[in-house]
């Protein structure tokens, strides 16, 4: 299922980035402590009154001084705008209304998308007088809050998800995996589709998908049934302005949240680059099987070390997703492209695999034997009891006697151990702790 995506736009100092991180629970934009995760996050799980959505951050929109939007500030502003399901459109209390305010409202209004006008840094509530020339914007009534107090935030959040489209999706098959290709522009995406679809295959159908202007292209290879979830546009060549591609992030996140398996698509003449690794990291953090796909490398000059040394640095630049298996493709030669979809069948596999209680305790034990958690003073971690209790991705619950004396490293030990013995490659690990007694 898709979560609605909420783009918050808005001149730069107006309180973007507050407002995003007071919806998102005052969380810097980052869900887990790894290593190698990026932290310049645009974008973040979030709910409210039992509804999910995504939320999307941006900040980094540039308008010049002179008040005149350039042509590429307006394509981003447009680009974001598009790909949402509502606007959250911030404007400054303090500084008042802005010409360039009425700029982006005036491409708000065009998108017909819905949208609520947040008037941010509100002092005093009881004299709305300051929040009236907003209403100039033609945006309807605007919500006046203070995003870094958390004053009326619930108000504007309950005026949101009024807004967000009814859940939607197609419904799961469960013989059908859904691959998500993934990717920044002009990575290939387009070639790779096209070929995965053009050898020796049998379509079956195409199904409108939530993301806009995409199709969901189900297809059958080996009497083996898949579907290809596009990210918006991803048949055609896309025009989008270098100046605008960390937005195409906001192009993935649907076909992430619906997929079993992601193609994460990098440019083999570019190298990994922080967008790559921005899209790759919600990929990770949602859960998702995962497959890193170098493209283009017929036009790599090659001697016999130079996939090592790529490998390696594409291992270092991703470090937070070691288990994703990496393939050297070129889409326009059709090398290694049937590969793909081996590697799809086994990640899809590894995805989905359940280990016995049983055996689970009896690997779990011997790891804790062979290295003892470490102590803290004098106390030592116990693990009583594991248990598997879910998958898609694999999810394991590990009832101890303190949660708090299991370190980040000891966890990854048990995930190695883990991993060393069931394999689990292309798919990320989930543990939860749990503290029980040793008499319970």
């Amino acid at each position: 299922m898709s979560k609605p995506i909420v783009a918050i736009l808005g001149r730069p100092n107006v309180g973007k980035s507050t407002l995003f991180n007071r919806i998102v629970g005052g969380r810097v934009a980052i869900v887990e402590d790894t290593p190698g995760v990026t932290r310049d996050r645009l974008y973040m799980d979030a709910e409210w009154s039992g509804r999910h959505f995504t939320l999307v951050d941006t900040g980094g929109l540039d308008f010049q001084e002179d008040s005149e939007i350039t042509g590429h500030v307006r394509t981003q502003v447009e680009l974001a705008i598009r790909e949402a399901d509502v606007v959250l459109f911030v404007v400054d209390a303090r500084a008042g209304l802005n010409p360039d305010d009425l700029e982006v409202a005036s491409v708000v209004r065009r998108a017909h998308k819905p949208a609520v006008l947040v008037v941010n840094k509100v002092e005093n509530f009881d004299s709305p007088e300051k929040i009236y020339d907003f209403f100039q914007l033609g945006l309807g009534d605007p919500v006046p809050v203070s995003a870094a107090e958390g004053l009326n935030t619930g108000d504007m959040l309950d005026r949101l998800v009024e807004l967000l489209p009814p859940d939607q999706g197609v419904a799961d098959s469960p013989d059908i995996i859904k691959i998500a290709v993934i990717g920044r522009p002009n990575v290939g995406k387009s070639s790779l589709v096209n070929s995965l679809l053009g050898e020796e295959r049998v379509i079956v159908s195409n199904i409108p998908g939530t993301t806009r202007d995409a199709i969901d292209t189900t297809f059958e290879r080996d009497g083996k049934n898949y579907m290809l979830i596009d990210t918006a546009g991803i048949r055609r060549r896309s025009r989008v302005e270098r100046t605008t591609e960390k937005y195409s992030v906001i192009r993935s996140l649907r076909a992430i949240d619906r997929c079993d398996v992601v193609l994460v698509v990098i440019d083999a003449v570019e190298g990994v680059t922080e967008q790559d690794k921005r899209i790759a990291g919600y990929a990770h953090e949602a859960g998702k099987g995962s497959i890193l796909v170098v493209n283009k490398w017929d036009l790599v000059e090659k001697d016999d070390k130079t996939m090592k040394r790529y490998s390696d640095k594409v291992r270092q630049e991703l470090a937070f997703m070691p288990y994703a298996p990496l393939i050297f493709t070129s889409a326009l030669t059709g090398k290694r492209v049937l590969k793909v979809l081996e590697l799809v069948d086994f990640v899809a596999e590894k995805h989905a695999t359940r280990v016995s209680t049983a055996n689970l305790n009896t690997l779990i034990r011997e790891a804790t034997q062979q290295n003892p958690p470490p102590a803290d003073k004098t106390r030592r971690l116990k693990i009583l009891y594991a248990t598997q209790s879910g998958v898609k991705p694999p999810r394991f619950v590990l009832f101890v006697n303190d949660p708090e004396l299991l370190h980040f490293s000891y966890q990854r030990y048990l995930e190695n151990q883990i991993r060393s013995a069931y394999g689990f490659e292309g798919t990320p690990l989930r543990f939860s702790l749990r503290r029980r007694s040793k008499e319970e």
